[in-house]
């Protein structure tokens, strides 16, 4: 399998300002390393078919690997924390789902496509919610966060709304 290594600045600071910012929609991956450390990486997942899934754009990198080896992920966005026990797609199955990361990362990795161009370079994995503490909400003094009808951001509790939470959409 390819592989696209990034480049230093991507691997030492872009990528901890995404998972510190949440930048574009990057999510943070937390998944245990072959050697039992833990590991932090930004992904963006992706919804398709009413299931969620995790894209390696770059090809058999290490997160891949470490995943085959400990299926048991953690990842976290702004709205909350979620476990789940990860499930690699058949090659075969994994056109629509490519098509529709393409669509939600954008441009951002239309050159990791146009180099590694086989949907077999592209390793894909099925988040399967594992049901016990499945998700971990984020609480803002009590309130946990909402999505916006607008725009489909999650937002935080204000002081300004305590009075009509309820109300805000």
């Amino acid at each position: 399998m390819a592989y696209l290594k990034p480049a230093w600045f991507t691997a030492q600071v872009f990528n901890r300002i995404a998972m510190a910012t949440g930048i574009a929609g990057t999510e943070t991956l937390t998944l245990t390393a072959r050697s039992g450390r833990p590991q932090r990486i930004p992904v963006i997942s992706v919804e398709a078919d009413g299931a969620r899934y995790l894209v390696s754009t770059r090809g058999e990198s290490q997160w891949v690997k470490n995943i085959r080896a400990n299926p048991a992920v953690t990842l976290a966005s702004r709205a909350g924390t979620c476990r789940y026990t990860a499930s690699e797609v058949p090659v075969a199955d994994r056109s629509p789902i490519l098509a529709a990361y393409r669509v939600k990362a954008g441009k951002t990795v239309d050159g990791y496509f146009a180099a590694l161009p086989d949907p077999a370079d592209h390793p894909v994995f099925a988040l399967i919610p594992c049901p016990l503490m499945a998700s971990v909400p984020r609480t803002k003094n009590g309130h946990p966060p909402k999505i916006c009808a607008t725009c489909g951001r999650t937002f935080e509790w204000r002081k300004k709304w305590a009075r009509d939470w309820e109300a805000v959409r």
